[in-house]
């Protein structure tokens, strides 16, 4: 931990068990008067967090910007997060392993939301925390008592949806594997559970995006590729009625969008550039991304629904299939 320096007025506040909204005028100005927010500042203004038990509205939109100030624009180039400043921050807001307030939560999803670029283990930590929520029941998305474990609901489908698209700049255009890893825990936990029909949609499209960019297709950027009202325009009925009743409709889309060379395309011509896109351009689902697919969907029981809309999108896109695959495909028309 850096050295903790603090004005005396900010000093002055570790001694209050509130903080009102006079407190945080005076903490503006004394965090972002000089235009740089430092790491001093930063943990100070953490030290607050965690001591003050009764906190204004004013707090934790303040708290959120002025660390996320430091972490995203205070080092060169500006929008990049380093690797340390991603180990400052997960080894700051953790313990044991977990976010504990839903400001921290929020100011981790901010931090990704706001930087142009991010080490891939704050985009898996972040998803992490959700997980714990909808697996576990705990961490910071429980504490109000209202989410019930075992199941996903539309709200943390959302935030998924959001730390997802926030790890798609400067060339995370693909759903990494470690990313994938988080998604298939939290749909082999929450498989019994009446989940909320937007969790199906958000875990098929970003499940396709990793195996198919590993299947030799350009990948749209993330904001296409899980977009809630682009994705799958029309219902197929290969997938019976599985589609039809997510938001957004069927097959096709998706389809589309990986392989046209029209319109589509160029939603996501400068991105598609990408180096990672590039690379895997000549690739197919190869022994190593069959292998994990049988790991995660497995052969000894049947098919989750959304696990089968899966395979009959690979099934149908993708242009060479690898040989150790065909008994899950052999499960789906």
């Amino acid at each position: 931990m850096g050295e903790l320096i603090m004005s005396a007025p900010v000093a002055g506040l570790t001694s209050k068990s509130r903080i009102a909204a006079e407190d945080v005028a005076m903490l503006r100005h004394e965090v972002f008067g000089d235009g740089v927010v430092t790491r001093g500042e930063a943990e100070a203004l953490f030290a607050l967090d965690a001591t003050a038990k009764d906190k204004c509205q004013e707090w934790p939109p303040f708290f959120v910007e002025a660390v996320t100030d430091y972490i995203v624009h205070q080092e060169k180039p500006s929008g990049y997060i380093s690797q340390d400043n991603a180990d400052w921050l997960i080894r700051t807001i953790s313990r044991d392993g977990m976010v504990d307030s839903r400001t921290e939560l929020e100011l981790l999803v901010h931090v990704l939301e706001q930087a142009k670029s991010s080490p891939s283990q704050l985009c898996v930590y972040a998803l992490e925390q959700v997980a714990h929520a909808v697996i576990d029941g705990k961490g910071p998305l429980m504490l109000g008592g209202t989410l019930a474990p075992g199941l996903i609901a539309q709200a943390e489908v959302e935030l998924l949806r959001r730390i997802l698209h926030a790890h798609g700049g400067d060339g995370n255009i693909a759903i990494t594997r470690a990313e994938a890893e988080v998604l298939f825990k939290i749909n082999e936990c929450t498989a019994q559970g009446h989940n909320d029909p937007s969790w199906n949609e958000l875990f098929v499209k970003a499940i396709a995006n990793f195996v198919m960019c590993s299947a030799g297709y350009e990948a749209p950027t993330r904001d296409v590729a899980l977009r809630r009202d682009a994705f799958l325009e029309h219902a197929d009925p290969e997938i019976g009625g599985f589609f039809s009743r997510m938001i957004s409709g069927g097959l096709a889309g998706i389809m589309e969008a990986y392989r046209s060379p029209g319109d589509v395309e160029a939603e996501w011509e400068a991105k598609n550039r990408a180096a990672e896109a590039l690379a895997r351009r000549a690739e197919t689902v190869d022994a190593g991304e069959a292998g994990w697919l049988i790991d995660h969907i497995g052969v000894d029981r049947p098919l989750y629904e959304n696990e089968r809309a899966l395979l009959t999108l690979i099934k149908h896109a993708s242009p060479e299939i690898h040989p150790a695959l065909r008994p899950l495909l052999d499960k789906v028309a």
